[in-house]
């Protein structure tokens, strides 16, 4: 039994009521009687209304449910696409507009650079992730596959000089491409010097050699003859040579470089949402603690490593002299978004006066913006947004009208805290049909906050089907990437952000690289992000952020949106188009692989979710690939095959045969886990295996295919088992 304090018609956890009165409110100007009053008017206000776009959610999906059955066997583009805007699931596109957002930070508004999501219930990652706005490239580039490991390269063991070698070659080519040379090349210094106000280098020969632009020379450390650190801008990014002969690197180096040091992470999402496990109140509470010591600027975790351990903290803000001698400071962190959840959820870490749960979305945006108020009433210390704004990223809403809702509730909540119109600002994120087919009038609905949109192929899928679950059974998951409906859905959200005049003033975003350990084809493939105009791309760490950050300094991404924005739109009609499996007939192994392929990763991602809380971790795929998954690849999965097994494509015999084989398999690959709780056999004693079932079997009935309902009952089963 948990127990709950009365509070102006709400009925809240003891610990929640009492991190808010005592570890939130002192320091925000809020007092607590003030900020708990003014909640429940919000919720009772709001929370019809958040009821009352899920009850359209359903009836829309019903209509296309029945449409679909009427109309499989004489389907019609041109009917169905005059259904959808009869029945308002695609809406008339208005005029021509340009967003307005005031007072954006640059890592946002001017800046192009990589993007990290982290679960916010884990303290060290999120450190991890905030102190990842600069990586040392040579670390980024010894410690993984970017450099073969052939020709006595390799990296296990101490130092290897020659696989050092071959990262600092690969650094000065970085610094040919970024900042190159007045007719010489990098690999040809031997020393740097500052001479009134320009950076001189020397060279082998004994000459010497200018930027070819000098103003891409902004500061340094140390003394103007021998400096210690030379810091560059290209692309508005930054990156720093830093020179120690004496440093085990840099005595092998004729010019002293020890280390190149890149901006990276601009940004980082601080997740409430698919990337945690939050299902009561101390997990809620857990989350908005480790935002509060992120906006204060004291989170600190002890981290042990064998017999040692030490305390991490947040990054200082970097200090330099500007060419001039001035002092010149740099932000030493990743300026943080924090991404509330969804419409859809509920938390009974808070119950309204008729003993409901409370929309956690609602719950998220009141205190995780009453949390941010510390950020912007510091007067020194460690900032996040210097300009004096709080950002939330909005997930999975289903159209304008869910997005104008959100529009509102901000609103209600920057009354509630006395805050400027505008200071709550929104990223939405385009990964439902409804909001993709509709992307335009989405961003018009918040167009005074809207500062991020991006897409995400895995949620997106999802909802893709099903909403087509009855129209037929769709294509395999890996030809699903290769269809053009895919490619229009991320070229129009480029399209349609640069139309909506988000370049100079908001982030366009691409979806995740979910192979931690495969950086080499990383960078052969995330470099088409830079290139689609997108201006920043989510990956999966510290070390990934470092390496795409060279993607920025190859692909101006300024220019490229200036190209991009010259071309014909994608088309909508594309989007709509159902990727079905179509006139192709499945061999009996091909049906069985795909089975096998969703299976085990659904059951490789529940049995954690459910039995120890993790929400996102690198799970081992049915190849032992390590990938960085979260509820959205679980969506696609439990969708997909409840798709095909509606369909008739399998049996319910199959998967559950299937389910239980998998289970060992994923058994066995968590064998090392001290705290796995293994599947098999006592299938009918797991709780992770009954959730994963369920996530099948009942798949066509959960709301627009989420996975959250089911996984929340489970998890706090497990959790009451304990």
């Amino acid at each position: 039994m948990v127990d709950r304090i009365q509070h102006s018609g709400l009925q809240i956890a003891q610990s929640m009521y009492e991190l808010v009165n005592d570890q939130i409110c002192p320091g925000t100007g809020i007092k607590p009687d003030h900020f708990w009053q003014t909640f429940s008017e919000i919720i009772g206000h709001f929370a019809p209304i958040n009821r009352e776009l899920l009850v359209k959610r359903e009836n829309l999906q019903s209509q296309i449910d029945s449409w679909h059955h009427q109309n499989r066997d004489n389907f019609v583009f041109d009917d169905y696409k005059a259904f959808l805007q009869e029945i308002d699931y695609l809406v008339p596109e208005g005029p021509s507009f340009s967003v307005s957002p005031h007072n954006v930070d640059p890592e946002i508004a001017k800046q192009a650079g990589p993007q990290l999501v982290v679960p916010i219930m884990n303290a060290r990652f999120a450190l991890n992730a905030v102190n990842a706005r600069w990586g040392s490239l040579y670390d980024a580039l010894y410690g993984n596959d970017v450099i073969a490991e052939d020709n006595g390269a390799e990296k296990a063991g101490a130092y290897n000089p020659v696989r050092g070698q071959k990262v600092i070659d690969y650094g000065r080519d970085l610094l040919d491409t970024a900042a190159p040379l007045d007719n010489a090349s990098h690999h040809q210094v031997t020393g740097y010097q500052v001479r009134k106000q320009r950076l001189i280098v020397s060279l082998e020969n004994g000459s010497q050699a200018h930027l070819l632009n000098p103003e891409q020379f902004v500061g340094y450390l140390g003394s103007a003859e021998n400096p210690a650190s030379i810091l560059l801008q290209n692309n508005r990014l930054h990156l720093e040579i830093q020179v120690d002969s004496a440093h085990q690197v840099g005595a092998t180096d004729k010019a002293g470089v020890k280390d190149i040091v890149l901006e990276a992470a601009l940004t980082t999402i601080m997740d409430c949402e698919d990337s945690v496990a939050a299902v009561d109140a101390e997990d809620k509470a857990l989350a908005y603690s480790n935002w509060l010591g992120l906006n204060k600027g004291t989170l600190e975790e002890t981290i042990s490593r064998g017999d040692k351990s030490f305390v991490r903290s947040m990054n200082p803000d970097r200090e330099y002299l500007a060419a001039n001698g001035a002092k010149l400071t740099l932000n030493g962190r990743s300026l943080m978004f924090v991404r509330n959840v969804g419409h859809l959820m509920t938390n009974p870490a808070i119950l309204d006066a008729a003993g409901n749960e409370i929309p956690e979305g609602i719950m998220d945006g009141m205190i995780t913006s009453l949390i941010s108020l510390h950020d912007l009433k510091r007067s020194g210390g460690l900032s996040n947004s210097t300009a004096g704004s709080i950002y939330i990223v909005k997930p999975k809403m289903h159209g304008p009208e869910e997005v104008a809702f959100t529009n509102d509730l901000f609103d209600a909540i920057e009354n509630a805290l006395g805050l400027e119109r505008h200071t709550i600002k929104v990223g939405i994120m385009d990964e439902e049909r409804r909001t993709s087919v509709n992307l335009k009038e989405c961003i018009r609905a918040a167009k005074g906050r809207v500062v991020f949109i991006n897409t995400g192929f895995l949620d997106r899928t999802g909802d893709e089907i099903h909403t087509s679950m009855h129209a037929g059974p769709f294509a395999s998951k890996a030809d699903l990437k290769a269809m053009p409906w895919i490619t229009a859905y991320e070229d129009r959200n480029v399209d349609v952000g640069l139309a909506c005049g988000l370049k100079g003033k908001a982030q366009i975003g691409k979806g995740m690289w979910a192979i931690p350990d495969n950086m080499a084809d990383m960078m052969r493939i995330k470099i088409g992000h830079a290139k689609s105009g997108a201006n920043t791309a989510w990956v999966p760490s510290p070390t990934a952020a470092t390496l795409h950050a060279m993607h920025y300094h190859k692909v101006d991404v300024d220019a490229m949106q200036d190209q991009v924005a010259h071309r014909a739109e994608a088309n909508v009609d594309d989007i709509l188009t159902i990727p079905l499996l179509g006139d192709r007939q499945l061999s009996g192994e091909e049906i069985q692989l795909e089975l096998d392929n969703n299976a085990q990763g659904l059951l490789g991602y529940v049995v954690r979710w459910v039995e120890q809380g993790v929400g996102c971790s690198k799970v081992l795929d049915i190849n032992n690939v390590g990938l960085m998954e979260d509820r959205a690849t679980l969506r696609i999965s439990s969708q997909h095959m409840t798709n095909w097994l509606h369909h008739g494509i399998c049996s319910a015999e199959q998967i559950t045969e299937t389910l239980k084989r998998m289970a060992a398999v994923v058994d066995s690959q968590n064998a090392g886990d001290s705290e796995y709780i293994a599947m098999a056999p006592n299938f009918d004693q797991s709780i992770a295996f009954q959730a994963a079932c369920d996530l099948v079997f009942k798949g066509d009935k959960q709301p627009s295919g989420y996975t959250e309902p089911l996984l929340h009952a489970y998890r706090q089963q497990a959790k009451a088992a304990r």
